[in-house]
Parts: structure tokens; C-alpha cells; sequence
């Protein structure tokens, strides 16, 4: 949806909206973010191939080596898109709109995966089920858990920037909001930099930080108009973003390789996103992109582990100039169907159960406490106010526990 150049900046007046065209660019940024990522496991590490992928691929591999910055591009993506969504809906809208959206798809991808790595172990191997079961969480990387896939220490980092900007959507998103916790943020995160404090490193994220608040200073730009104080924070986040590449091509080579390719990526990713939020693309209307954006999440879970494995198995049976793009095209068709017969309807029930779980704590939250009532059959215990002191108290089963998630 589209809006209209000047609207509310702190509260005060309600923007105005306007029907507008769809962002398909948007959907085919994300697309080929997913695939420099898969480009980057299948052709830039040893994973099935059980040698030096450089070896294999002496021309491609100079170039795919580089796909790891697909992971930048989705966190400035995702700046952009929540406070996007988020706008005008309550944290209740939130929380159900976030949760059936990323967990459908991913259980299903937990579960395929873990199975593929227990059948066929030469990749990767399942510690136990244990690990599998917190995995389901998605809270496994905060627990010191290993992860089923490689690619969902990412996951976690989106969840730690829901988390922070739900306290914006709490308070109720307007432009003032916004600007300041991208203003706290990036305080934050260069606090953290300088500091032992791992609470503080943990929750600003330095590395990843400028990128979400990029996304969001260019929604800023996109829903309102942009300017100088938009400019400067989206400066701002690419310089600190720059100043992370070495540390994150480090990160991700087994060898020495220059780090401008990776910083021209970033560059151009920012370029792109500066013209989506002033409105270049708005005539590209590709309907093909919003199918192909949609497919972008499925693949990206269940591409690594379970495309090495197969890797593994036809590495000598299948020329690796072959194997690779039909295993993406394999991977996106896998996509395809997680997309439609997981993602989709189980993300409408989870939603339905959600919203039907919100409704009834705001019911219960706005009734009197006197004429809140068990449910039937449910048998009330009586407390005592005195006991003998020869006989110990005994509590309510279940005292002293809550049952919220």
C-alpha cells in the first residue's frame, strides 16, 4: 500500500492513505537475496563436495564466496517490511502476525531436516532429539544449542529485532517513534562495541544493526517523504555497516580474499532499497515476483543441510556444473510446495488460534475480577488463612507457575 508524502509525524494527524501499486521489487530483492545465500553453501564451501569448492569452481566460486552478504540484505529487507506492517496495528496484531508467519514452515523444515542428517549422517549429524525438540523453539541459539541447519543463527537475530521494536508497537508506531529507536539503537550498538557487557552485545547487535535501522529509515522515506534527518540515519547505518565488512568476510572465508566485493554489495543493496523508498520502482508490476518473493523463505530454510546431503550423494555421478542448478531448481520446488501445503494453511490456522487466544485475554483483562469465572468443571480450592502450625501449607496444584508463553 502506498501513502501519501505528508501525513502524521508524531501522532498528532493521521496519514493519509492512498491505494498504490504493490512493491514487486521488494519481493525480487528478497528472491535473489535467498539465492546468493544458496549460491554461497553449494558453491563457496567444502560442505558435500569433500574437497575445496575452489577446485570445482575456480571461476564461479570467486564470485559465489560473496553470496554470504544475502544475509545483510534480508535484515535491511526486514527494517523496511516490519515497520511497514506494524504500522497502525496493536502488539497483540504483532506478535500473531509474526509468529504465524515464520514458525508453520519452520517446524516442517526442523523436522525434514533432522530427519535427512539422522538418514544420510556424511554432512551433518544430529546430536540428539533433545537438540531437535529446543530447536522447534527457535530460541535454541540463545540457549547455547546447536542448530539443526546452519542457516538459522539468522532466525534468531530477527526475533531479537521483533522483540526490541515491539516496544515501539506497544506505545503505537508513528514517525517520532520510529526515529528515535533508530537513533537509541545505533547508540546501542556502538555502546556494546566498546563495552564487556554481553547482555548489552547480545540485544544491540552491532553488526546487524545499522542494516535494520537503514530498513527502516527508508519505510520512513517511502511512507512519508524523504529527508535530511531520513538521509543521514540511513548514512549513518552504511558507514557502521562498512565498518563490519572485514569482520564479517573474515567470518565467512577459509582463506584471505579482498573485502571491497563484499562492501560494493552492501552498497549496492543500499542504493536499491534508496530507490524503492523514493518511489523509482513503483511501475514494475511483475506479478511473477510476488510468487517467486514468496518462495524466498521455504527455500532458505531447508537448502543447506538437506542440499548438501545430496551433494554428497551425486557428487560423482552428476558434473557439478549440472548438479548445482538442478538442485536449485529441486530446492525452489521443494519451496514451492512447503509454501502452499504448509506455510499457507497451517500459517491461517495458527493465526486463527492466535487471534482467538488474543481475544479472549483482552475479554478476560477487561472484566472485573469478581465476574471472571472458571471454566465449567473446573473445581476452585479452598485456602485457608490460618493453619495449625503442626500441619505445612499446601498449595494449589499448579501455584506459583504460569502457563504464558
Amino acid at each position: 500500500m502506498r501513502f501519501a508524502r505528508r501525513g502524521e509525524l508524531d501522532g498528532g494527524r493521521a496519514a493519509v492513505q492512498q491505494s498504490a501499486p504493490r512493491l514487486y521489487v521488494l519481493d525480487g530483492l528478497r528472491i535473489v537475496a535467498a539465492l546468493m545465500v544458496v549460491m554461497f553453501h553449494y558453491v563457496a564451501l567444502r560442505g558435500g563436495w569433500g574437497r575445496d569448492a575452489r577446485e570445482i569452481f575456480p571461476n564461479a566460486h570467486a564470485v559465489a564466496q560473496y553470496g554470504w552478504t544475502g544475509v545483510e540484505v534480508f535484515f535491511l529487507i526486514s527494517g523496511f517490511v516490519i515497520c511497514m506492517s506494524t504500522w497502525g496495528r496493536t502488539l497483540g496484531d504483532f506478535v500473531v502476525s509474526r509468529a504465524s508467519r515464520i514458525y508453520p514452515a519452520y517446524w516442517v523444515a526442523v523436522l525434514v531436516t533432522a530427519a535427512v542428517v539422522s538418514l544420510w549422517p556424511q554432512v551433518r549429524q544430529v546430536q540428539n532429539w533433545d537438540v531437535v525438540l529446543t530447536n522447534l523453539t527457535m530460541l535454541q541459539t540463545g540457549m547455547g544449542v546447536w542448530d539443526v541447519d546452519g542457516v538459522y543463527w539468522t532466525l534468531f537475530i530477527e526475533l531479537k529485532f521483533y522483540v526490541l521494536f515491539a516496544i515501539v508497537v506497544a506505545t503505537g508506531v508513528t514517525y517520532r517513534k520510529c526515529v528515535l529507536f533508530s537513533g537509541i539503537w545505533i547508540v546501542a550498538s556502538l555502546t556494546a562495541m566498546s563495552t564487556d557487557n554481553k547482555i548489552l552485545q547480545m540485544w544491540a547487535m552491532p553488526l546487524y544493526a545499522p542494516y535494520f535501522v537503514a530498513g527502516i529509515a527508508f519505510y520512513l522515506m517511502y511512507r512519508f517523504k524523504p529527508t535530511g534527518l531520513l538521509w543521514g540515519i540511513v548514512g549513518m547505518s552504511l558507514l557502521l555497516a562498512l565498518h563490519h565488512v572485514p569482520r564479517r568476510v573474515a567470518d565467512n572465508s577459509t582463506h584471505t580474499v579482498s573485502t571491497w566485493p563484499a562492501s560494493l554489495i552492501i552498497v549496492v543493496a543500499f542504493v536499491l532499497m534508496g530507490l524503492i523508498a523514493v518511489g523509482a520502482f513503483d511501475r514494475i508490476q511483475w506479478r511473477w515476483l510476488s510468487t517467486a518473493g514468496a518462495l524466498t523463505y521455504p527455500v532458505y530454510l531447508i537448502h543447506q543441510y538437506i542440499g548438501m546431503t545430496v551433494i554428497y550423494a551425486l557428487r560423482d555421478r552428476i558434473p557439478a556444473h549440472v548438479l548445482v542448478p538442478g538442485l536449485v531448481v529441486v530446492m525452489l520446488g521443494a519451496a514451492w510446495l512447503l509454501h502452499k501445503y504448509v506455510e499457507r494453511p497451517l500459517g491461517k490456522r495458527l493465526r486463527k488460534t492466535l487471534l482467538k487466544g488474543m481475544d479472549e485475554m483482552r475479554r478476560n483483562s477487561a472484566a472485573p475480577s469478581s465476574a471472571t469465572t472458571p471454566r465449567k468443571g473446573l473445581a476452585v480450592p479452598k485456602i485457608r488463612l490460618y493453619e495449625s502450625s503442626t500441619e505445612p501449607e499446601r498449595d494449589p496444584v499448579g501455584a506459583g507457575k504460569s502457563s504464558e508463553h
